[in-house]
């Protein structure tokens, strides 16, 4: 069996791991990652810090796959301005500093950064710093020089990320809760015992209880569309169809190691969903934000839900803050 027969797992067990993955993986990064939208807040802030001249030291936090590095490098070109990039994924920075060479990568947590105080003139974080929880902010705000900026998309409790999250999260636990991997593995394990000869009442008996499962994740899809999850369900879905239809064509042994990988994997996908909707901020926090902000000498530039104009709920909050 083979990855092209299979195909990429979507989904991993840790950060670390997630982002070791990433090239090869349609991986999902929190939701609306890539919209035009957050990709126009990144462009216009870059591009009003280019027309400005001089050569400003950045400073990215919980840079993930890059993305806030990516559109600055779209924005000046050549001349990227010094620029470093700070995750707790080791295998992140790795990522980065091979796709940015100039960069300078920090393995840390956002909330004990090694770095000294005032050395940044910008500090950027798309998704990120939340996690590390609001407190984080004081060690970013720490590394703001004098008259340097920060600017931040958070993630919005009840926005549009966070209902997508939730959906992916309640697909997820309803496919657990089907059994769809467990009653998977008992049917190859069956399946391939009788084709070594074994006794096929396993086997029968397996696939009576497997067809409950299959049901359910037909219901799955209809109830919240093929691609929740980032289609992980349809994917598996579709792959176990393809291996069952094949079984003597691939090793029992990478089939059962598949699925017992993927049962890992899309526990942990559920884990970084209500993560992410545990750390999303909703209205009052993020004022509260704000009146800390200004509390440390930021003036507050921008501090508003963002989205568009034809929706109704936000993408994030968007936070641009300067300090006197």
């Amino acid at each position: 069996m083979t990855d092209d027969e299979v195909g990429p797992l979507p989904v991993i067990e840790s950060w670390d791991t997630y982002w070791k993955g990433a090239q090869t993986s349609a991986a999902y990064t929190g939701g609306g990652a890539s919209d035009p939208l957050i990709l126009q807040f990144w462009n216009d802030y870059f591009g009003k810090l280019k027309d400005r001249g001089g050569n400003s030291r950045i400073i990215d936090i919980a840079s993930g796959n890059g993305a806030v590095i990516e559109c600055a490098s779209r924005v000046f070109g050549d001349r990227l301005p010094e620029f470093a990039c700070l995750d707790v994924s080791s295998s992140a920075i790795r990522m980065l500093e091979k796709r940015f060479p100039g960069v300078y990568g920090v393995v840390a947590d956002a909330a004990a950064i090694p770095l000294i105080s005032a050395r940044y003139d910008v500090a950027t974080s798309q998704f990120g710093v939340e996690y590390a929880g609001l407190e984080a902010l004081d060690e970013v705000t720490r590394l703001i020089a004098p008259g340097g900026e920060l600017a931040l998309l958070l993630h919005h409790r009840g926005g549009i990320i966070y209902r997508q999250c939730g959906a992916n999260l309640e697909a997820v636990r309803q496919m657990q809760t089907a059994r769809f991997i467990p009653n998977c593995i008992d049917v190859f394990e069956t399946g391939y015992a009788a084709i070594g000869g074994g006794d096929g009442d396993p086997y029968r008996e397996a696939g009576k209880r497997f067809g409950p499962s299959i049901r359910a994740m037909e219901a799955i899809m209809m109830r919240y569309g093929r691609e929740v999850a980032a289609g992980t369900i349809l994917r598996l879905y579709r792959d176990v169809r393809t291996i069952h239809s094949r079984m003597r064509h691939y090793e029992p042994s990478d089939v059962l190691e598949w699925l017992r990988k993927m049962e890992h994997a899309v526990e942990a996908y559920a884990g970084r969903m209500a993560s992410m909707r545990e750390v999303a901020i909703d209205a009052e926090r993020f004022e509260r934000l704000n009146a800390d902000l200004a509390a440390k000498g930021f003036e507050i530039l921008r501090a508003e839900p963002l989205g568009h104009p034809n929706q109704e709920l936000p993408l994030a909050w968007a936070l641009h803050g300067k300090r006197a």
